[in-house]
């Protein structure tokens, strides 16, 4: 089957600093339950400079943090202090609203740092949207890898190839991070539900189409097959859709507007909970 779709990253300026956004795009709004997909950097920070995400809400989300390069610090309502390195993830559930700031780490920022990574949203479903807030950290070494015929894969979140992530997430989900090597090849069984390629770095082909650097390739209705015509990074995304669509407001992501609605109003009432260690706020 062809590519269904090719979606490229639009830059979008987070405060002195870019990412790529892929989803939402006008195009498609969700792939399986992920919601939302932005990629960080590559950038280079030189001594003094770093990332400072303001304490901010979210509502019906869990969003995920994975890194190539760098660190990231994260800090939430719930108390949570942890930093971020590559290869480990950093799931926060947001159910009925929790607040999270992200900052360069002390010692990255003073430094200087390189940062590469990506962060996502998948939306909850309708059954868990309003559950407590939580937050997991799975270290590097948790997370299960596949290594096979030049193939390097870490499942993030699902299972895949026979294995299954730590991540607890109440739906069908597919996410994992893809290194290949040159003429290597990896199917995505149709089976798999909705299936995209995210192609990081590299050169390769989605059932004989070439994949474009920052742009989300979707699979089609049928079985695919990844190969890599140089040395690939990628991430593989997908799972099944949500059977209500989801309105997606600022940073609040629910099935329904009122709610939204509502969640717009606590967070300038000042309803939400605070973040331990923090004074400032992203206003709505």
């Amino acid at each position: 089957m062809p590519i269904a779709q090719s979606i490229p990253g639009r830059a979008r300026d987070l405060g002195g600093f870019s990412v790529s956004r892929v989803l939402p795009a006008p195009q498609r709004r969700h792939l399986g339950p992920f919601v939302f997909f932005d990629e960080m950097g590559p950038a280079d920070f030189p001594p003094g400079a770093g990332i400072d995400v303001r304490p901010h809400p979210h509502i019906g989300l869990a969003t995920i943090t994975w890194l190539f390069a760098g660190a990231l610090g994260h800090r939430d309502s719930l108390g949570t202090v942890i930093d971020i390195h590559p290869g480990a993830v950093n799931w926060m559930t947001a159910g009925r609203g929790i607040v999270h700031s992200e900052r360069t780490p002390p010692a990255e920022r003073a430094a200087g740092h390189h940062l590469h990574g990506i962060q996502a949203w998948v939306a909850l479903p309708v059954s868990e949207a309003e559950c407590d807030p939580a937050f997991d950290h799975y270290p590097a070494e948790a997370m299960p890898r596949l290594s096979r015929d030049g193939i390097e894969a870490a499942v993030i979140a699902g299972s895949l190839w026979g294995l299954t992530s730590p991540v607890r997430f109440p739906h069908p989900i597919l996410y994992a991070e893809l290194r290949l090597a040159p003429g290597a090849r990896l199917a995505l069984p149709a089976d798999w539900w909705e299936r995209g390629v995210y192609l990081v770095d590299g050169a390769g082909r989605l059932d004989g189409e070439p994949l474009t650097r920052g742009a989300l390739a979707v699979a089609g209705d049928g079985d695919a097959e990844l190969v890599a015509d140089t040395p690939l990074v990628a991430m593989l995304l997908g799972g099944a859709p949500h059977p209500e669509p989801r309105h997606i407001e600022w940073n609040f992501v629910s099935h329904d507007p009122a709610r939204i609605a509502q969640a717009v109003a606590d967070w300038r009432a000042g309803h939400f909970a605070p973040v331990p260690g923090e004074t400032e706020f992203i206003p709505y």
